[in-house]
């Protein structure tokens, strides 16, 4: 971590120098205030380059449109109900807001927009007094008037106003507590976590579009485990994602069965590991896959005579229930369906160390992971918690061993174009049929030859075809 003085020499020393110089030069001359505000101030200090730079100033909409057009080649309007305007200057993009003084009515998902008049009202609403710092152009005056460089060397996230206060104005900055921890790895504040423990179902008047913006953030963050810790201990994720603290399953004395919840925590850190292994670094479905494959458990758990406890179906009972709550929270259609897949298919694995499959048990495989064959090796190789160390070895074997004959085969037999020798052209043709469910019936019959036997020819195949239809 830097100083201030060192962080802001860098800020001299680097590309963004001359923007910085020029917005405020600019600002000032047509008397307005303009600082840079917020994660890019932290960043500095952190030593990072923030992706964005975000600044706030006393000027309104319309002013700052009027002063930042000759400097931009683009400039765009659509926050500028919340006061904000941004532009494309040189190879940097830009957000532009006035000073806010807004807040959230108590029964709404929308803040009630206001504009301040100041600077030091504009840092006390902002979520945590490590993003309360600013730097005031062109002077650069460094400003922190909530400590907000003390917490960021001590790694304390707190808020700049009492967080009873801070959260009822936006109740998802709870959320982005969590994010926070994982991302820089900092502690939330005794008396900030005890308030968003206390206010967690005020997190349930904030719009599902932005619950899965915040649990994006956090999961694709390094270390996600913090963050979801928090979501669960607070009791937040008890309301947006209820499916994980209910993880938590009792145990007794009789019936023994390892810690599902923290098993799971220890499964996403292990897919995130195996990204780099499988070129998929960073990955949201993998991820999100890893977080809920095990989401069937509480419904399917039975507790069985000697003690045994079994989860049958929860692959199944899982994908539905992810299904449903992706769907909640308004993922796209491709994820949804990519992390269903992939839960539903986590368990198909853990047969081949006992019994090695046949050629065409392997071919089904491949069939049934179709484009998330690679996610499902990570997730699969992920799910392996065992302390025995002898059980995780010969699994890691037995899948490298399974990757290997999928390797082969796909060498051997084009396995990612997994399809009969006749298409459903040539079916209609040698049938004398014309389109509908006989053309599908006959695809599938050729299919599944074509999965225990590979490949068969087109003469072969056509000859199996007229035997099936004759005998129909």
């Amino acid at each position: 971590m830097q100083s201030v003085a060192q962080a802001m020499a860098n800020l001299q020393q680097n590309t963004q120098n001359q923007l910085l110089d020029r917005l405020g030069a600019a600002f000032e001359a047509a008397g307005f205030e303009l600082s840079l505000v917020g994660g890019p101030v932290r960043d500095a200090i952190l030593g990072r380059v923030a992706p964005d730079l975000d600044f706030t100033t006393s000027a309104n909409p319309d002013q700052i449109l009027k002063i930042v057009k000759p400097l931009a080649s683009a400039t765009w309007d659509i926050g500028r109900e919340f006061g904000t305007i941004a532009a494309q200057i040189g190879e940097e993009k830009v957000e532009i807001t006035t000073y806010r003084a807004d807040s959230y009515d108590p029964v709404s998902r929308k803040p009630t927009v206001s504009f301040g008049d100041n600077l030091e009202d504009d840092l006390v609403r902002r979520d945590f007094t490590v993003n309360s710092m600013a730097l005031r152009l062109p002077s650069r005056t460094f400003v922190d008037p909530h400590q907000g460089l003390r917490d960021l060397l001590g790694q304390t996230l707190k808020t700049p106003s009492k967080p009873e206060i801070s959260f009822s104005d936006d109740p998802l900055r709870m959320m982005r507590a969590a994010r926070f921890a994982s991302q820089l790895g900092f502690e939330i504040e005794p008396e900030t976590f005890e308030a968003m423990a206390q206010m967690a179902d005020r997190i349930e008047i904030i719009s599902n579009e932005r619950v899965r913006d915040e649990l994006t953030k956090l999961l694709l963050s390094s270390d996600p485990r913090p963050g979801l810790e928090a979501l669960v201990d607070s009791g937040i994720a008890q309301r947006v994602l209820p499916e994980l603290p209910a993880l938590r399953l009792e145990l007794d004395e009789h019936h023994h069965h390892k810690d599902v919840y923290q098993h799971t925590l220890t499964v996403v850190m292990q897919a995130i590991d195996y990204e780099k292994d499988y070129g998929l670094n960073p990955d949201l479905v993998l991820r999100l896959a890893a977080l809920l494959h095990d989401i069937g458990k509480p419904a399917t758990r039975r507790l069985e005579p000697g003690g045994a406890v079994s989860f049958y179906h929860h692959d199944v009972v899982g994908a539905k229930l992810a299904k449903k709550r992706l769907t909640e929270l308004r993922f796209d259609n491709d994820t949804i369906k990519a992390v269903a897949k992939l839960i539903e298919l986590h368990l198909r694995f853990f047969g081949y160390s006992d019994q090695q499959w046949s050629d065409s048990a392997v071919r089904r495989y491949v069939r049934d992971a179709e484009d998330q064959l690679v996610r499902l090796h990570a997730l699969t190789r992920a799910d392996v918690t065992t302390r025995n160390r002898r059980k995780a070895e010969r699994l890691a074997h037995a899948y490298d061993d399974l990757e290997q004959r999928i390797a082969v085969l796909a060498e051997q037999e084009q396995l990612d174009a997994m399809r009969p020798e006749l298409d459903g052209q040539q079916i209609m043709e040698i049938l004398d049929i014309k389109p509908g469910r006989e053309v599908g019936e006959a695809y599938n019959f050729l299919l599944e030859i074509r999965l225990d036997e590979g490949e068969i020819g087109f003469e072969e195949a056509k000859k199996r075809l007229l035997q099936w239809w004759q005998a129909r």
